[in-house]
């Protein structure tokens, strides 16, 4: 069938690239998709949702993937399934999860799901209270869609206190941190968790970490994440089963009695303490760069996963993994994360090596083509993805592939899987 993918980053191209040659998929289409997915299938900018829901009806796409948050959060899959069109993403009242965190931890107190204590208000004088009961560092979270950017980890009550009157007053997020939560900050290890999931069963994927931070070491500010290394050491099946148990069902057991089933990918950001999950928030969509390395570890078929998912037919299905591991380094554009940069020209080099050449592969976000040359447009730019038997190997490869990859100003961390190796 004909199937569609919305979205224009390395999350959605590295989804089409592990559909291209599906047996049950016909042709690709993208919307908008960058300057790469046009070499997997065919671009389409259509913003208005309607319209989309049209064209798909029009060109026979059977099937549609919503990658990003924000049409999730805009009722994108709402609007497909009125025009009775199959389409994998939750609904937007489900999409809430994302969309608003003060919803996501009164639903979580709610159900009683493990999480951090925390305060929730528009109140600057309620907010600073609750600070100063606190000891440092605190978190404090602007309430809606911040591209993964709206977390402020305070080392002091006075940065807490600037940072969440800055979101209030609309300064730092707009109306995205007109409301705002203050949290306790919980010392562990952090984790990136992925249920994809029918509204009724799920099937869990592998954990992953990612790499938030710019810099080595995890210095400088927070970005949409460096790079991402799965399956992770560090969990174990006793952890799994505990998110599965105290996370998983009671939220989709949860999210029915709420009366917005949740169907779509629900990813959990996991706080491991003391061999405890914590969970620090939901996300209703892969997250990105994991996307990139889960995607070439799935051995069954990822059409089936999604089509079955969106179609309440997950009991049905028996997913496989492959026996590796998996390493994305992002490189990134000169000024990331802190303003748009100069496109630049990328060159790949041509890979002589077998073992780098079979091992790797390019998963492209940020870029455009012009007259058939493709370059790099600013933000993340794109992922270099290795592929081993272990760790090791596979970051290894990663790097290596890095090394052939070249446009001006790239910036990458140089230290991505540095956890699990030291583990």
């Amino acid at each position: 069938m004909n199937v569609m993918i919305m979205g224009s980053g390395g999350r959605e191209y590295s989804i089409g690239r592990a559909m291209k040659d599906d047996e049950n998929v016909d042709k690709l289409y993208f919307c908008p998709g960058n300057g790469a997915t046009e070499n997997l299938g065919q671009n389409v900018d259509i913003k208005d949702y309607h319209e989309l829901a049209q064209y798909a009806k029009d060109n026979n796409i059977e099937f549609t993937i919503v990658g990003p948050e924000a049409p999730l959060v805009d009722g994108v899959v709402d609007i497909f399934k009125a025009e009775g069109l199959t389409i994998f993403g939750p609904s937007k009242e489900a999409a809430q999860l994302e969309g608003s965190k003060v919803y996501m931890k009164n639903f979580l107190a709610k159900y009683n799901i493990p999480t951090a204590r925390y305060i929730e208000s528009d109140s600057i004088e309620e907010v600073f209270k609750f600070i100063d009961t606190l000891e440092v560092p605190i978190v404090v979270k602007a309430d809606g869609l911040c591209a993964g950017k709206g977390v402020i980890i305070a080392s002091s009550h006075d940065e807490a206190k600037k940072a969440a009157s800055e979101m209030l007053s609309g300064k730092s997020f707009g109306d995205a941190g007109l409301k705002v939560i203050i949290e306790e900050f919980l010392d562990g290890y952090e984790l990136s968790m992925f249920a994809i999931c029918d509204g009724e069963d799920y099937v869990l994927l592998q954990a992953a970490q990612d790499h938030k931070r710019l810099l080595d070491g995890d210095e400088g500010p927070n970005t949409g994440g460096m790079g991402a290394y799965a399956p992770t050491p560090l969990v174990d099946d006793e952890l799994y089963q505990k998110v599965k148990d105290r996370v998983i069902r009671p939220t989709l057991d949860g999210m029915k009695k709420e009366g917005a089933p949740f169907e779509g990918v629900l990813f959990i950001g996991i706080m491991v303490v003391n061999g405890e999950p914590i969970t620090l928030e939901f996300n209703v969509r892969f997250g990105d760069p994991e996307c990139e390395i889960l995607m070439p570890l799935m051995k069954s078929s990822v059409f089936d996963l999604f089509h079955k998912a969106a179609t309440g037919k997950l009991n049905e299905l028996n997913v496989e993994f492959y026996d590796k591991y998996g390493v994305g380094v992002v490189m990134a554009s000169r000024d990331y994360p802190y303003s748009s940069s100069t496109p630049a020209e990328i060159v790949v080099d041509e890979i002589h090596h077998e073992e780098i050449k079979n091992n790797t592969h390019i998963s492209y976000a940020g870029v455009k083509k012009e007259e058939g040359v493709l370059f790099a447009s600013g933000g993340r730019v794109l992922v270099c993805v290795g592929l081993g038997y272990s760790i090791q190997e596979a970051r290894d490869r990663a790097y290596a592939l890095c090394g052939q990859v070249h446009f001006a100003g790239k910036k990458l961390r140089t230290d991505i899987a540095y956890q699990a190796l030291r583990a």
